[in-house]
């Protein structure tokens, strides 16, 4: 299963992605005995890897992306390689934490889990999570819904059908554990809104394809109901998170 390539987009993608809630990494942390090494696998422009810093000494965080880990956020505890997820570098048995935050149902899983049996200490923690671009809360949630279905569901990649299924079918190396629920979210006008549409890996694709952009044919049913352009509106996705240890 192939890795979408957001490198031509990165610094958009930077720009236009929600944040993940605190209150998942503080529950994550809580798990594992030990604190030193993270790796946050797929890390993109590295805000999870950012949210890791307030638990851990150190965090790796890797990506198949020059062009994103060139964007990703600086930080003295945070060291940015480009590497894959079967193969990241790392020294076996040396990580707590491996995170994996909207990206694992890219990955080959069967590669990637060997990664990560090979480098997690015994008793580490591996968390995977993501949102559906089409799962939104009201009052979006038939507009993103319909859009997704109707017109990019075809130009995502095949592992967006585990996303579909909420991570449902997915099951992690090791022992499960209780992930708790959780939202994504952001406060944004329509404009930020409509940048984020375009940075769906399948609204790439479709540009890529088609050779338009396919944001017109959703951002009118946007500003009928987001009113003014500059409104601040809050918009909140469900996560889907599984964790296991090793």
């Amino acid at each position: 299963m192939k890795l979408p390539d957001y490198s031509s987009y990165a610094k958009q993608y930077a720009q236009s992605r929600p944040t993940y809630p605190e209150e998942l990494f503080n529950h994550i942390s809580s798990l594992g005995e030990q604190h030193d090494l993270a790796w946050d696998c797929a890390t993109g422009n590295g805000q999870a890897a950012q949210a890791l810093t307030k638990h851990f000494k150190r965090i790796i965080a890797t990506d198949i992306s020059t062009e994103q880990i060139k964007h990703a956020i600086p930080n003295p505890q945070i060291e940015y390689r480009v590497a894959t997820s079967e193969q990241s570098g790392l020294k076996d048995k040396s990580v707590d934490l491996v995170t994996v935050a909207s990206a694992l149902h890219w990955f080959n899983l069967e590669s990637f889990y060997s990664e990560v049996k090979r480098v997690v200490r015994p008793g580490g923690i591996l968390a995977a999570w993501s949102y559906h671009v089409g799962y939104v809360e009201p009052p979006y949630e038939k507009i993103f819904l319909c859009f997704y279905r109707n017109v990019l569901f075809p130009f995502f990649a095949p592992g967006a059908r585990l996303v579909d299924d909420r991570y449902e079918t997915i099951t992690l190396p090791g022992e499960p554990l209780d992930a708790g629920k959780y939202f994504v979210s952001a406060k944004w006008n329509l404009e930020q809104m409509l940048s984020f549409i375009k940075s769906w890996s399948g609204t790439q694709q479709y540009i890529k394809e088609q050779g338009e952009d396919p944001v017109a044919l959703v951002a009118d049913d946007l500003k009928q109901l987001w009113g003014d352009p500059e409104n601040i509106q809050t918009i909140r996705w469900p996560l889907f998170v599984k964790i296991s240890r090793l």
